[in-house]
């Protein structure tokens, strides 16, 4: 049974393997060469904040939730804006979910889910929170030095270690997915993660808070192997600003100010999720 899961795994993995590479190539490109053109946007956009945030956060990658985080900390985006950015990044899930064609209609929805939540509670937090959350900070610049150790070795090598980093994750939860599977089925599966209750997206929006890809990676996976809905997903995506949100506890000296837009997205990713699951 192993020896069949492994070869499995490895095959599901090595397939994903040149979408990922072509994909984190893209991401390079834009991340490289957009950089200061995005942050003139979300310098500019004003009462628009949240909308452009929701745009420029669905890119894959977090690169803009660090952006935003920088902005945010420097007085210079509302809290609305901020939030709207966090909740539109998926991390790596859009990437992954490319390498399976057969998900394309998924990555769709999802996108177009996630920018609606993230307008809609973007403004909903500048109108009725940001006096309350945002106040004036001293501007402090992080965003070189999350990027440098990325850009040493150029774009065709740090896409290369996203891609191997990311398929490192892959092969090592889709073979312990595979196995859950194996062992348990995928419906007692899905019922250990609460699953057909409206609960479910409390789970998965908990795990979206983990600051780190793998928490894309793992919800992802889930919902492709049909362990956890739809609504879920997006409940752990919406929280899933991956490094953005360690970057928020550095810059943002307020850290009661931070447990606060945490909480507040946590409240918001699993509000949308639940809202999903019943419409459901």
């Amino acid at each position: 049974m192993i020896i069949d899961i492994l070869a499995d795994t490895s095959m599901d993995c090595l397939k994903m393997l040149p979408y990922l590479f072509a994909a984190f190539l893209l991401i390079e490109v834009l991340e490289r060469y957009s950089g200061a053109f995005t942050e003139k946007v979300l310098l500019k956009v004003g009462k628009a904040g949240p909308i452009a945030g929701a745009l420029l956060g669905c890119v894959p990658q977090c690169g803009f939730s660090i952006m935003a985080a920088n902005l945010y900390a420097g007085g210079i985006i509302s809290v609305g804006t901020l939030l709207s950015v966090f909740i539109a990044t998926s991390d790596e899930a859009v990437l992954i979910m490319l390498g399976k064609p057969d998900a394309l209609t998924a990555i769709a929805a999802l996108i177009a889910a996630k920018i609606v939540i993230a307008v809609i509670f973007g403004y909903l937090a500048d109108i009725l929170l940001a006096d309350k959350i945002f106040g004036p900070k001293e501007r402090v610049n992080v965003c070189a030095e999350w990027g440098d150790q990325e850009e040493e070795g150029g774009i065709i090598w740090s896409a290369w270690v996203h891609t191997a980093r990311i398929f490192v994750y892959l092969f090592l939860f889709t073979g312990a997915l595979n196995l859950c599977v194996e062992i348990f089925g995928i419906s007692r599966l899905s019922s250990f993660l609460l699953g057909d209750t409206i609960f479910q997206p409390v789970i998965a929006a908990v795990i979206g808070l983990i600051p780190n890809c793998a928490a894309s990676v793992i919800l992802t996976q889930l919902y492709l192997g049909g362990a956890i809905s739809f609504a879920s997903v997006i409940a752990g995506l919406c929280t899933g600003a991956g490094v953005g949100l360690v970057v928020l506890c550095k810059v943002n000296q307020d850290r009661w100010e931070n447990v606060k837009v945490i909480g507040i997205l946590l409240v918001i990713a699993v509000s949308a999720g639940m809202f999903l699951e019943f419409l459901m």
